[in-house]
């Protein structure tokens, strides 16, 4: 009775690891994304807002991305700005990165456990081979694909209907200062990623988790299907 109960927990613990990881994957896929820097910098003309060319941007974000997977506490950025060398950001946004960068590894951190537990948890199931354990596999994977649907539709409603309100309830949540309330007259972190950016961030994310999520449920639902067709065969 024990071990029943210990297994319909790990299912479910399975089952709800799935959309953490799943978006937590689109998070880390997003902060890295030098492609979805660039398209921010194009669509908002932000070489226009810096001064700054599109190449001295690019080292921007490349910068961005360095620092934030790398050992180092604060950031220091300089970069070309009308011939003369230019110190991008000034120390409250300093300050305020190095907050955005414990979220990042936090998500890293988060990423990380899901992944074990779930590639551990899939392995168990698969070395057992008995075709039950495979099936009730299939359906966790289902069930955390369902689940990571409905949130990302919820995210994507919310988005679309009130972003701007849940971008403020989001650094209220995450940062336990205002370093975050910067001028965007002369602060280049939010010249650099105005909140139009986030939106789009935002949109991207759950896109690329509601992806992922049905490229697993379509596999788990293949896999439930065929097992079924050829057992009633």
């Amino acid at each position: 009775m024990e071990l029943r109960t210990l297994g319909i927990a790990a299912k479910w613990l399975f089952v709800l690891c799935l959309p953490t990881l799943l978006l937590t994957a689109s998070l880390g896929w997003a902060v890295n994304s030098l492609w979805l820097y660039r398209y921010g910098f194009d669509k908002y003309n932000v070489g226009h807002t810096t001064g700054l060319a599109q190449s001295e941007l690019e080292k921007a974000a490349g910068g961005l991305i360095s620092y934030f997977n790398s050992d180092e506490e604060y950031i220091s950025l300089t970069v070309i700005k009308y011939g003369e060398p230019f110190t991008l950001f000034n120390q409250r946004e300093v300050t305020h990165l190095k907050d955005v960068k414990g979220l990042i590894w936090l998500d890293y951190r988060v990423l990380l456990g899901t992944l074990i537990y779930v590639l551990c948890y899939t392995g168990v199931s698969l070395l057992w081979r008995r075709k039950k354990y495979w099936r009730r596999l299939a359906w966790g994977v289902v069930g955390g694909g369902g689940i990571t649907l409905v949130l990302m539709l919820a995210l994507g409603l919310g988005t679309l209907f009130n972003f701007d309100q849940l971008f403020l309830q989001f650094h209220f949540i995450s940062f336990a200062n205002e370093l975050w309330q910067l001028d965007p007259t002369k602060d280049y972190l939010i010249m650099l990623f105005p909140q139009g950016f986030w939106f789009d961030a935002t949109v991207f994310c759950a896109l690329v988790t509601a992806g992922l999520a049905i490229i697993l449920g379509g596999v788990g639902g293949g896999y439930l299907l065929f097992t079924r067709k050829r057992t009633t065969c």
